[in-house]
C-alpha cells in the first residue's frame, strides 16, 4: 500500500479481468474498450504487463509495459521494454502517483530481466517528458507517433502523436 495524501492509500498491483472497464473512466476512453482487451489477453500471453493503482475499490490510475515488439528498440523480449498508457486521474494527479507507477513498472522489467526501459513522452505533453527525465530517461529518438486501433464500434482508427522516445538504463 502506498500513502499519497493525508490519509489517502492506493495500491498499485497487477490489473485483474475485473479492472478493465475501469481503465475507461467512466466513458471518456470507452473507445479503447478493445485495445484494453487486447492487451489483457497479451499480458496473459506473456507478451505484456499491465498495473492498475486502486484506492477504494477503484482504478485511479494505470500503466502497462510491452516486452515483446517488432520495433526492437522499444521492446526486444529480453533487454528492452516498451512503458506506456501511462495515466493517473485527474483527480488523483500531484499526488506522487505518476511516479509510483513508473518505478513499479521499472520494477517490472527489472524483475524479468530487462536493462533499459523505454517510454514516449508526447511533444504536446511537456510535463510528461519533465517527468521522465526527472526519472533519468533522456530523449534517443524522435516518433511520428502514428499507431492504429479499433474503437469499441468495431471501426479501425488511426491517431498521429509525434512523440519523443525516452530510455533509461534499469
Amino acid at each position: 500500500m502506498t500513502q499519497l495524501a493525508a490519509g489517502t492509500r492506493c495500491l498499485i498491483r497487477p490489473a485483474a479481468a475485473a479492472d478493465l472497464p475501469g481503465l475507461e473512466w467512466d466513458g471518456q476512453y470507452a473507445q479503447y474498450r478493445a485495445v484494453f482487451r487486447h492487451a489483457w489477453e497479451e499480458a496473459q500471453a506473456g507478451q505484456r504487463a499491465m498495473l492498475v493503482a486502486e484506492a477504494d475499490g477503484a482504478v485511479v490510475g494505470q500503466v502497462f509495459i510491452q516486452l515483446h515488439s517488432s520495433e526492437r528498440q522499444f521492446a526486444d523480449g529480453a533487454t528492452r521494454g516498451y512503458i506506456y498508457a501511462l495515466r493517473v486521474r485527474p483527480e488523483w494527479r500531484n499526488r506522487g502517483l505518476g511516479t509510483r507507477l513508473m518505478r513499479a513498472a521499472e520494477d517490472e522489467l527489472r524483475g524479468r530481466g530487462f536493462q533499459v526501459a523505454v517510454i514516449a513522452a508526447g511533444k504536446d505533453n511537456p510535463g510528461a517528458r519533465r517527468l521522465y527525465e526527472r526519472l533519468g530517461y533522456g530523449v534517443f529518438a524522435d516518433d511520428p507517433g502514428v499507431w492504429y486501433f479499433t474503437d469499441v464500434n468495431g471501426v479501425q482508427l488511426s491517431l498521429e502523436e509525434p512523440c519523443w522516445v525516452m530510455q533509461k538504463s534499469l
